[in-house]
């Protein structure tokens, strides 16, 4: 166990090319996302060099003068791509109105190529399908991150074929409504804390994800990550590089009518005596469905005694409300 709390999984019996092996990991994504919606995994195929490659220019990055930064941001403020400054976002928000904004900076990266029709380019898919902004240095950020970006779509779909086959429906089930998806990859930078946080204030506030399973690369860095059980308690998940930690969205949640658990998690502050000089950087693909994907019951999750307690919701109108509610416009910073 890495985890204090989380369960371990190996992906790779799934990967052997038997339904013997995919349902095996399938019981084990099962119950933990019934009990937590959270799971660590090992076995899913993505190369260390790679990992630690994008966390090293990632570092970079961050580390650059704040000046050199902000010529990557965006220039139509709240648009969901390229550079967001420290303090720019309150997640805490998209639950308790009025929470502090967390102490991190992030870099946003979504989709990089699309064909020209209706449903990318279209009057829709412009609010999705927008061009991302690549700094010119560290030289190579770019390639790295489109690397890294293609193999989280490569194991998003595998998981969610594996969630199926857990859920008791066709593998295949979920690929047409992710065959166009809208995902989108963060990175967060949590830097020192050269002042004290206000009341409250954290690395990142108490929410829920938006989306399908949400892929996280986190480092083994004081004031990480926690999740919030069923009974109410805060545990701490440790992470690792070249672990990943999944967690369900609320989009998930309600495809499974509540099944599946799209739980609160928060990154907490360093202790005091190192918040001075303790960093983190984390990498994060959120799956986002095709923005037309219609979220309803599925099936094999009510019966007569349980009926669908969502009202079916288009993935693009969901992300939409969420981004509205914790993007902190520039007046608020």
């Amino acid at each position: 166990m890495t985890n204090v709390g989380v369960p371990l999984i190996n992906l790779s019996p799934s990967y052997n090319g038997t339904f013997e092996g995919k349902k095996m990991v399938a019981e084990q994504i099962n119950s933990a996302c019934m009990d937590l919606g959270f799971f660590a995994i090992t076995g899913h195929g993505v190369e260390k060099s790679l990992i630690n490659g994008f966390r090293k220019i990632s570092h970079e990055f961050f580390e650059q003068t704040l000046e050199n930064k902000m010529k990557f941001i965006h220039p139509v403020d709240g648009t969901p791509r390229g550079y967001r400054v420290f303090a720019g976002e309150a997640l805490g928000r998209a639950s308790i109105a009025g929470e502090p904004p967390d102490l991190k900076e992030f870099y946003h990266i979504g989709p990089n190529e699309w064909p020209d029709d209706e449903y990318h380019t279209g009057r829709e898919g412009q609010k999705y399908f927008i061009p991302n902004i690549w700094p010119d240095r560290p030289t190579g950020f770019k390639n790295i991150a489109l690397n890294y970006y293609r193999e989280m779509e490569i194991l998003e779909k595998h998981l969610m074929q594996i969630s199926a086959i857990a859920l008791g429906i066709n593998q295949n089930h979920f690929d047409d409504k992710m065959d166009k998806h809208v995902s989108a990859m963060r990175i967060n930078y949590y830097p020192p804390q050269r002042q004290s946080p206000m009341e409250g204030q954290l690395r990142a506030g108490p929410h829920t994800d938006y989306g399908g399973m949400t892929i996280l690369m986190g480092e083994d860095e004081v004031g990480g990550l926690q999740v919030r059980t069923r009974q109410g308690n805060w545990i701490e998940v440790q992470t690792r590089p070249e672990i990943f930690v999944i967690n369900i969205g609320d989009l998930l949640m309600q495809w499974t009518n509540d099944k599946w658990i799209s739980n609160l998690h928060r990154v907490s502050n360093p202790p005091s005596e190192v918040a001075t000089s303790a960093r983190r950087l984390s990498i994060v693909f959120f799956h986002q469905p095709n923005y037309d994907a219609l979220i309803q019951c599925i099936p094999t999750c009510t019966d007569s005694k349980n009926p669908p307690r969502y009202k079916p919701v288009l993935s693009g109108n969901y992300r939409d409300q969420k981004y509205t509610d914790t993007l902190l416009s520039n007046s608020e910073k």
